[in-house]
């Protein structure tokens, strides 16, 4: 039995799944007035992702269950005690990360999220599954939030924000993650120059794709 199954975390991240599931309409008329080019455009841009993301502020967007799994998996074998989280939504990553810093004992997860009304919402859950207290919840653009006050090591690290971002975010904590730290980039493949370099081993990182939208990387 783990945190992660059972009352209160478990029944909540089948209630918050099932929601999310029922909140795909809503994704796709956020962007219905957006041609595919225009998505993929703004998918991979680095400025425009704030109008595209700013659209979908009342949709959950959630990791899938799988990856909720890995990501409880990798903390909780690797006795994870700093978590780096970009990209909040609401907060159903943050709880099976979490859950996984429970049970092995405790630690930190600081996560960045640039939408206020979706950190209320991710403060909600965190507070009914009873672990608020190991999370820390930055407001802002994660560029600047993630830049001062992070742990001295980081023994993983979730891309799950704006995917064009995330060779800047990692840059960012890059120098603070531990050898044999895993870094979980979701929907990578919108992020080109991101798979480039983990993907070449002269950067440090041993990466290979993980299902059909997850780029797996350890710090070698």
């Amino acid at each position: 039995m783990t945190t992660l199954t059972t009352d209160p975390v478990g029944p909540l991240l089948k209630r918050l799944f099932e929601e999310a599931d029922a909140a795909r309409s809503r994704t796709s008329q956020a962007v219905a007035d957006l041609s595919e080019d225009d998505r993929q455009r703004m998918m991979q841009s680095k400025t425009d992702y704030v109008d595209l993301y700013s659209r979908f502020r009342d949709v959950p967007l959630a990791v899938s269950r799988a990856t909720g799994a890995l990501l409880y998996m990798l903390a909780r074998s690797t006795g994870a005690r700093s978590i780096v989280e970009f990209g909040t939504s609401f907060g159903i990553s943050t709880l099976h990360m979490a859950a996984a810093l429970n049970d092995s004992g405790g630690g930190k997860l600081i996560t960045s999220e640039f939408e206020r009304s979706k950190i209320v919402i991710a403060r909600q859950n965190l507070a009914e599954g009873g672990l608020i207290d190991l999370v820390e919840f930055r407001e802002g653009d994660a560029l600047q939030t993630l830049r001062a006050d992070l742990p001295d090591t980081i023994d993983l690290l979730l891309l799950d924000g704006a995917k064009a971002l995330y060779p800047e975010v990692l840059a960012i904590v890059e120098s603070r993650l531990k050898p044999g730290a895993f870094v979980i980039a979701d929907n990578a493949d919108y992020s080109p120059d991101y798979l480039a370099y983990v993907r070449n081993p002269a950067n440090g990182y041993l990466s290979v794709p993980f299902g059909d939208d997850v780029e797996l990387s350890m710090r070698m």
